[in-house]
């Protein structure tokens, strides 16, 4: 795919990656693109192991330790909430523009 516009620190996004019981983790849409700059935010999709059953509040700790990895504002999507979506050029669009970012 195009070239990842975004920085972060690669140990800390493992480390998270492992805690959390990611599976994949990708990034999707301005990050790859030419008009990704200082106010975008970065859009990463996820998906987890099965055993992985996580709260609304672990849900929101993600996020806020993700954004800590980036430096700056994220959405954290589910491959699963995707893969759901009744939003078929949505649901296309976000799966056929990733890079990946961690596999496990």
């Amino acid at each position: 795919m195009g070239k990842v516009n975004v920085q972060y620190d690669d140990a800390a996004l493992r480390r998270f990656c492992e805690r959390w019981k990611v599976r994949e983790m990708c990034l999707f849409g301005s990050a790859l693109r030419e008009d990704f700059d200082a106010q975008s935010d970065v859009d990463i999709l996820v998906s987890f192991a099965p055993e992985a059953d996580w709260s609304w509040c672990d849900w929101m700790e993600m996020t806020d330790q993700i954004k800590e990895i980036f430096g700056r504002e994220v959405d954290l999507v589910s491959r699963s909430a995707v893969e759901r979506s009744e939003n078929p050029y949505r649901k296309r669009h976000i799966l056929s523009h990733l890079e990946p970012l961690y596999v496990a």
